[in-house]
């Protein structure tokens, strides 16, 4: 009799032991950053077992319990202080809820399920481990210039993504023209932050852009294969317009130079001209003035009649146009001429000799 009590029991482990190491098989959960996780036990309740006869609890890789649940009854004294007040319960199917998932709560989970009987005490029914993976989706990379076009038509980019998580496979420009795509590969920097554990990334390059052609650079950051590729907003260039052929310097030259010749032409013109306006008057209107001067001094007093008699001013002009122009002074009768000193000697008051 107590070797068949003993057979039963060891049949009874064998098969403990063979649902567990069936249930036992891990399975694969992601969470995402300061969101909710779900970690399910999957228990499958074909006895319909009260939760008064059940003991649930669930425990991290490293011993720390999360929640466990005693006979119906919750025991937030045994948990852990980094989960407390962050687990909740559907009882319905024992699935536990993980709040404000942090990049520390990855790892491996396990739920344990006793069946409590007051003769046996708790008997293990049921196991399962939940490998929990958490992901934050970066911020969409965003294109910034650091230097303009050069002379070669280089031109230099950053590109930058943050706060995401896990390390991202790649990131690369793609720059495209309306006949063809180019990819630029660049060395990532990573940077980690300490205390929530996200990454920062960026790359910089130096690239050839074509000036004859509209051209769009994209920044692409691929995470991931569970997360979508992220694309930057479009850096436009447009195309420079054609530059109009300079004309050779023949050219110019021949077109330069009779604009040149016009040019002195009517320099000289011009100075001609303002010599000849700024030209002294002739003798021909000097002697006017000077005749007009004559008769107004006729009627002044006579001369004192033992001074030495002085040659009129007409006269002197008279000599001064026979000096200066010959031809006037030819052009004029020597009678005529004489005649007129002779008047003007008497109009003074002078006697001429005999």
């Amino acid at each position: 009799m107590a070797l068949r009590r003993r057979t039963m029991g060891l049949s009874t482990t064998v098969l403990v032991m063979a649902f567990l190491l069936s249930g036992a098989a891990s399975m694969e959960r992601q969470a995402y950053f300061n969101k909710t996780g779900d970690l399910p036990c999957e228990f499958v309740n074909s006895e319909e077992i009260s939760l008064a006869d059940l003991v649930v609890f669930w425990q991290h890789e490293k011993k720390m319990v999360l929640y466990e649940l005693y006979r119906g009854q919750e025991k937030p004294q045994n948990v852990n202080a980094i989960y407390k007040n962050r687990t909740s319960l559907d009882q319905y199917n024992l699935t536990l809820r993980l709040h404000n998932v942090q990049i520390k709560d990855k790892g491996l989970y396990q739920c344990f399920i006793h069946h409590f009987k007051e003769s046996q005490g708790m008997i293990p029914i049921h196991q399962k481990d939940i490998n929990l993976s958490v992901l934050a989706n970066f911020s969409q990379p965003e294109i910034m210039l650091i230097s303009n076009r050069t002379e070669n038509s280089n031109i230099n980019m950053t590109c930058s993504s943050v706060q995401g998580y896990p390390k991202p496979k790649k990131m690369y420009f793609l720059l495209k023209t309306i006949n063809s795509t180019y990819e630029y590969d660049a060395d990532m920097k990573i940077i980690q932050d300490d205390d929530t554990g996200l990454y920062n990334v960026s790359i910089s390059l130096s690239f050839l852009v074509f000036p004859e052609t509209n051209t769009s650079i994209f920044c692409v950051l691929q995470p991931e294969s569970t997360q979508i590729q992220l694309l930057s907003q479009p850096y436009n260039i447009d195309a420079k317009p054609p530059q109009p052929p300079l004309p050779a310097r023949d050219n110019v030259l021949l077109t330069a130079l009779p604009v040149l010749f016009i040019a002195c032409a009517i320099l000289v013109l011009f100075m001609t001209l303002t010599k000849r306006k700024k030209k002294k008057p002739g003798p021909s209107h000097e002697c006017e003035v000077i005749r007009a001067e004559g008769e107004e001094s006729e009627q002044a007093n006579e001369r004192v009649e033992n001074r030495t008699p002085e040659r009129s001013n007409e006269a002197q002009c008279v000599v001064n146009i026979s000096k200066t122009d010959p031809d006037l002074g030819a052009g004029m009768p020597s009678k005529e001429i004489s005649s007129g000193v002779r008047e003007e000697k008497h109009g003074r008051g002078i006697q001429e000799p005999f």
